[in-house]
């Protein structure tokens, strides 16, 4: 009996079950990769509880990783192996537009979450399945690290976007809005820039994870006054920098209250709900800041995702909260939709 497709489909609000089908067939441009773990982004949690509005059955997962297991005969037989290891990406661009081949495949002006992939029945990204056939531009080698903690590979990409378009220099104080996963990888990752980072977050459990992984101070908003404190901090210049990785917009104004004259201040997350947010034009004006927001991440900043963990720059061990195999989808999305952990991982055997 030949081997199936075994799939994570999304049947309603707070709804899914596994499916099986018929393995894909791989053209001649394309490499089939067993999907060996992949994570439970947010974006993934809002799908199943029906905040992102998808059409469903819908096939989520975009944090995957696993090994090539086939190869198209055009394939680049020595650029490529059977059982490389490898991360899944920047498959959701389409490649074509004026973002895409300018390089900028993370502003693509088509970019889905809902592009139907050849082999899978159903709309979606398709991590949250055994196989997916790919092309070679859509994965990255690594190396060294089990698969659980590669799923971090994704959204570590996107925080290396984050962070080059900070353009954050040696010496710069980086304030870090939000201790989540994203937010303690921006911690991470602007250290590696140099930066001296402040964190600000009311969960104090996740302020001292912060602190260990490297950030000087932390500041918990709810007791004492962000602006004074980062004044305090700085000498009343504030910060060169400042990441809003929550997805609350009253925040933005607290995050531009801590800005310094020609600071810039990255708008991560997405928000829940999205309401306009108030700020002063003239203040924007006379003192030179920046605003500006970042979504997704190009194959520059998978190939340094993945190089990062390989080599052990990074260390993704603190992101994996737990592991469920994918019999058990329901348990693991039912846990993760408690927002009290950083990354639950579905693995495929």
């Amino acid at each position: 009996m030949s081997e199936k497709l075994k799939t994570i489909v999304f049947t309603g609000k707070n709804e899914l079950q596994i499916e099986e089908f018929d393995m894909p067939e791989i053209s001649e441009e394309e490499v089939l990769v067993k999907i060996e773990a992949c994570a439970i982004c947010t974006w993934e949690q809002r799908a199943y509880t029906g905040v992102n509005k998808v059409e469903y059955p819908f096939v989520g997962g975009h944090e995957m990783v696993g090994h090539i297991v086939a190869m198209g005969s055009n394939v680049d037989h020595k650029a490529w192996k059977i059982n490389d290891r490898v991360a899944v990406g920047v498959n959701l661009p389409c490649g074509n537009c004026y973002q895409c081949k300018s390089g900028n495949e993370q502003s693509c002006e088509n970019f889905s979450h809902s592009i139907p992939l050849r082999g899978i029945p159903y709309k979606g990204m398709g991590g949250l399945s055994s196989h997916i056939a790919v092309r070679p531009q859509n994965i990255f080698k690594f190396d060294n690290v089990p698969s659980v903690e590669a799923t971090i590979t994704e959204p570590l990409s996107c925080v290396i976007r984050s962070v080059q378009q900070a353009d954050i220099q040696l010496g710069d104080v980086v304030v870090v809005i939000g201790c989540g996963i994203m937010g303690l990888l921006h911690v991470l990752v602007a250290q590696k820039k140099g930066a001296m980072v402040i964190v600000s977050d009311t969960n104090e459990e996740r302020t001292a994870l912060a602190l260990k992984l490297g950030a000087k101070y932390a500041i918990n908003p709810a007791k004492e006054n962000l602006k004074e404190r980062v004044a305090e901090i700085t000498d009343g210049i504030m910060a060169q920098v400042v990441f809003d990785t929550t997805p609350i917009p009253a925040v933005v104004s607290d995050a531009i209250s801590i800005l310094a004259n020609c600071g810039k201040m990255i708008l991560y997350s997405s928000f829940h709900p999205d309401k306009p947010v108030e700020f002063s034009p003239d203040w924007l004006h006379h003192v030179s800041t920046k605003l500006m927001g970042t979504a997704n991440s190009n194959a520059r900043d998978f190939m340094m995702a993945t190089r990062m963990i390989s080599q052990g720059s990074i260390d993704m061990k603190p992101f994996i909260s737990e592991v469920y195999p994918c019999e058990q989808a329901k348990e693991a999305f039912e846990s993760a939709i408690k927002g009290d952990k950083f990354r639950v991982v579905v693995t495929f055997d």
